[in-house]
């Protein structure tokens, strides 16, 4: 496989090391986990779940956090006495500690979790600034437009003004 330099990258665009980092981060040739298998949904248009199949841990084994656009979820499997002294003919159920991590997109947090039948559940939802949102803009005609300052006229009305007292 190929290595790209990505360091022009740094150099060339000012405010985009979001950017640049997150390509590095693709690039890298990390293997992705594979425990716990998840779903990703969209409910609605700006709803969002993420679902890991948790079986054997309990709500005190499990934690999500926020940090920086990532939602990482962790389970830490509590050891007991009792497993040792376990003679398994076969364990197919895995009960290993893991760490998911999911890069969350702009504007998109979590709106509450809940754990059942051995399902994590994890809403999303993305909230869009007011301010960034797409917004209509109404067209006037020259007709009907309004001096910029109250009180003062432009230079077409001073003319048309005078124009009249001329002929007055």
């Amino acid at each position: 496989m190929r290595n790209i330099d990505l360091s022009p990258l740094h150099r060339s665009f000012i405010g985009f090391d979001h950017l640049a980092s997150l390509l590095e981060g693709a690039q890298r040739a990390e293997k992705s986990p594979s425990y716990p298998p998840y779903n990703i949904e969209l409910i609605e248009e700006n709803n969002y779940r993420v679902t890991l199949a948790v079986a054997g841990f309990s709500m005190n084994e499990l934690e999500i956090e926020t940090h920086e656009n990532n939602l990482i979820i962790r389970g830490n499997k509590e050891s007991s006495s009792n497993k040792s002294k376990t003679n398994f003919l076969h364990q197919g159920i895995a009960e290993r500690n893991f760490e998911r991590k999911f890069q969350l997109g702009d504007y998109v947090r979590v709106e509450g979790a809940n754990l059942e039948n051995g399902l994590l559940h994890v809403e999303l939802i993305r909230e869009i600034p007011e301010q960034l949102k797409p917004r209509k803009i109404q067209i006037s005609t020259n007709n009907h437009q309004k001096p910029l300052l109250e009180g003062k006229l432009d230079n077409n009305e001073k003319l048309e003004n005078k124009a009249e007292e001329k002929v007055a």
